[in-house]
């Protein structure tokens, strides 16, 4: 995702400096490596506000910042420096302050606090970024997007893909509601499910019902995911646990309907429709499949419009006019 947004930067004509290798991520909630990332990145500090007077920096910008990897650097150059400070996909977690995480939270959400701009990717990130914010702070939603200015080949398929890691986290759960879906199914219902991981052999058990019309075509490299994009005739991923997904989008560019359940996050890349509710369960997900999907074209211009490099470009054009960067 970083990646990709310095991409649709440099598509402005931005120069975008790498100030920091430093990854600040702690994922156990140890106070000690928290110290010491701490400590490394105020021992950094004074080399990068140098690094930043002399290449001129108009603005600093940081791609998510939370409590378990807060920007320790960037709040701190860009007020030496008297630049703009923006932050994309930020969130704040006030229920961390006192915990394990607690010297992490209180930096995220200084990091929150020195934004000038804040873009969010999501309805329901932006809820506490606004609540706690300061008054005079800018939100501006920036829609989750794909690293590309045009779309890919239409799909010209008939049978569901399935596409997503396996782990016992997130993933699973979305797994075992697509085998309750296809247990709700027409007996020619076949599906293709693209991804690997720990939980594999979890997932096949729950598949195991269907053998015959299930088909694992394991990890995938971008070229081969695009072929199975391309035959399919719909995406089937209820979306559990998800912060909004890629693969949505990615299937939708490929004029895929998706068959999903009505997730805060999921709704953000979908394109505009009804969906089931999460308790509607399976018997809701059959529905939807059952129902007649939107024109593949429709779908396509909607990412086209809204979830392309280009309009994530001039998203961030907006956000720097904002703070006085042309």
């Amino acid at each position: 995702m970083a990646r990709s947004l310095i991409a649709a930067l440099e598509t402005l004509g931005a120069r975008v400096d790498l100030a920091s290798a430093l990854r600040t991520r702690d994922g156990k909630g140890d106070a000690e490596i928290q110290a010491d990332l701490i400590a490394q990145a105020n021992a950094q500090i004074p080399q990068i506000i140098a690094q930043g007077k002399a290449a001129n920096w108009q603005a600093w910008i940081t791609y998510h910042t939370y409590y378990k990897a807060p920007d320790l650097i960037g709040p701190s150059v860009a007020q030496s420096l008297g630049i703009p400070y923006l932050s994309i996909e930020a969130t704040r977690a006030r229920k961390r302050l006192g915990g394990a995480w607690d010297r992490f939270a209180r930096a995220a959400e200084q990091a929150c606090d020195a934004a000038d701009v804040v873009f969010y990717l999501t309805e329901r990130d932006s809820k506490a970024l606004r609540d706690y914010a300061p008054p005079a702070q800018k939100h501006i939603l920036l829609k989750p997007f794909l690293n590309r200015d045009d779309l890919p080949p239409r799909a010209e398929g008939s049978h569901l893909l399935a596409v997503g890691m396996m782990r016992a986290a997130a993933k699973l759960p979305s797994y075992q509601l697509i085998a309750e879906t296809l247990a709700l199914m027409p007996d020619d219902t076949r599906l293709e499910i693209a991804g690997d991981g720990p939980a594999r052999a979890l997932v096949e058990l729950a598949m195991a019902p269907f053998a015959d019309r299930v088909t694992f075509l394991g990890a995938l490299s971008a070229q081969k995911l695009e072929q199975a994009y391309q035959r399919s005739g719909a995406l089937i991923w209820p979306g559990v646990d998800e912060a909004f997904g890629l693969t949505y989008l990615e299937a939708q560019a490929h004029g895929l309907a998706v068959i999903a359940q009505d997730r805060p996050g999921v709704r953000d890349v979908l394109y505009p429709r009804d969906y089931p509710k999460v308790e509607e369960g399976a018997a809701g997900l059959a529905a939807l499949a059952a129902s007649p999907a939107p024109s593949p074209d429709d779908i396509r211009a909607h990412i086209r419009q809204y979830h392309l490099r280009p309009a994530t470009a001039e998203t961030l054009r907006l956000g720097l006019e904002m703070v006085g960067v042309k």
